[in-house]
């Protein structure tokens, strides 16, 4: 057999092993019958219950929100009331009462977009589920993760009002610790988070930051 043959098999057998894992994974199966979009809204909905984070009339910005698991969870939890805004660079079919850009928050354009639907409009909680595309590139997937939580930040740091809160995925791995330790230069409080939803596999965890200080 060819090594391009051999890449192939093991392709196909990874492809199996990740079908049978994730159709038989608790949480697939609970989106589907709870009607979610995702199996991450249960990342969030622990998190939410856990942390108490969402209040009556907050506004929120869900980035990386495709395919609409988390918007979809914060429209639901906060009834009529509030506003949320969601942005991701795939579509995403429209969710009543989420307010949705498609573009690549990367772009200073898109960015701009965002800001200029906001209108000023102060914001009570951050949320970025943001991850980039996998290369297998360990280094380079890493730094592409850490640019996204990066401009995630600075982003928090533009519209949160004092008090707001950021909920963020980041990996372990370079630049994971100098990223959580500005964090908490800028918030009160910063704890990290492992969902049960989350794979234990994944090197993905959840810092969450609270108590915004404000611009320095």
């Amino acid at each position: 057999m060819t090594a391009h043959g051999k890449n192939s098999v093991q392709r196909s057998k990874s492809s199996a092993r990740w079908l049978k894992e994730h159709f038989g994974d608790e949480f697939v199966k609970r989106a589907q019958a709870e009607g979610f979009r995702s199996r991450a809204a249960f990342k969030l909905d622990e998190l939410l219950d856990r942390d108490k984070l969402l209040k009556p009339g907050m506004v929120v910005v869900d980035l990386g929100a495709a395919p609409g698991g988390w918007s979809q969870l914060v429209r639901q939890r906060l009834g009529d009331n509030g506003r949320v805004f969601a942005l991701d660079i795939l579509p995403m079919q429209g969710i009543g009462g989420v307010e949705f850009i498609q573009g690549d928050f990367r772009e200073d354009a898109v960015l701009g977009v965002l800001m200029a639907t906001l209108d000023g409009t102060p914001v009570d909680l951050v949320l970025s589920d943001m991850a980039p595309n996998i290369s297998g590139i360990e280094v380079a997937d890493q730094a592409r993760a850490m640019h996204l939580v990066e401009l995630a930040a600075e982003f928090a740091s533009k519209c949160l009002k004092p008090g707001g809160s950021l909920l963020v995925k980041l990996f372990q791995g370079r630049g994971f610790d100098e990223y959580v330790r500005d964090l908490r230069a800028g918030f009160a409080r910063v704890t990290l988070r492992k969902p049960k939803a989350s794979r234990a596999r994944s090197r993905e965890v959840y810092a969450l930051a609270t108590g915004w200080k404000g611009e320095k």
